[in-house]
């Protein structure tokens, strides 16, 4: 086969992938990990201290969900919960997915987005050429609210500092915001996500360690389930390009 025939063929199989990928599902892509460590440029640190080893990360994290989160009575919710849930994945992750809080069988298993919301994030994730232990994975509050509703103001706050250390702690380059409430309360902002989606922000000033860290606000995957046309994926997708891209992950093509 000639040089450009097989360039010809080449772009021919792309174009249908990523056809595929918008037009049907999020497809798998083949495994595309992250650039080794030595040429990440984050690393989670303490305040003072330097670069944190995974496996202090590991304890701090732990230290946090069992010591003080599976405790916690600050807030309503803690009243109507079955067990809190902290998040999970990959302690040094590059990226980090927050979303508003646990519905109904993240509130039965304490593992965040495992319903059919989790579902689709879980294929969002693999079509970026990554898994579920690439990244980490967190919402706003660690307890469902009731009905599924957006957590409210006085909840948000409550659970505010363990957000806030998980993500020093990780230290994150990218954090994809899911949906209205993660995008508003982490950026401080009344804007929607359907005017800031796609729109790379910058997190405030929060804690040490957090100012300046890159977020793309995309919409949450339950609301993708609910509008689930060419057009709202083609929209995510573009946004998870741009992470890719960010982050510096080779662009992938879906394979089925």
């Amino acid at each position: 086969m000639n040089e450009p025939m097989g360039r010809l063929l080449s772009a021919a199989k792309q174009l249908l992938d990523t056809d595929l990928l918008l037009g049907g599902q999020f497809l798998p892509a083949g495994r595309n990990p992250l650039p080794p460590p030595a040429e990440r440029l984050a690393v989670a640190q303490t305040p003072g201290a330097g670069p944190l080893p995974v496996e202090e990360r590991v304890r701090l994290l732990e230290e946090i969900d069992i010591g003080q989160v599976r405790g916690c009575a600050l807030c309503r919710l803690a009243a109507g919960r079955t067990q809190t849930v902290f998040g999970e994945g990959n302690p040094r992750a590059e990226l980090v997915f927050v979303g508003e809080g646990p519905g109904e069988e993240e509130d039965r298993t304490g593992r965040p987005f495992v319903g059919r919301a989790g579902e689709l994030l879980t294929k969002m994730i693999q079509a970026m050429g990554l898994d579920r232990q690439d990244v980490y994975i967190c919402n706003m509050v660690k307890c469902r609210p009731p009905n599924n509703r957006a957590p409210m103001s006085d909840e948000v706050q409550a659970c505010w500092p363990y957000l806030m250390r998980q993500l020093q702690i990780i230290s994150p380059r990218v954090i994809v915001t899911l949906g209205n409430p993660a995008t508003q309360n982490l950026l401080t902002t009344a804007v929607g996500i359907s005017k800031l989606r796609g729109q790379w922000q910058k997190l405030p000033p929060w804690v040490e360690g957090l100012e300046g860290i890159d977020v793309m606000p995309t919409f949450h995957p339950a609301y993708i389930l609910r509008q689930y046309n060419q057009d709202t994926r083609a929209k995510v997708w573009s946004d998870l390009r741009q992470v890719m891209v960010r982050l510096g992950i080779p662009p992938v093509s879906a394979t089925g």
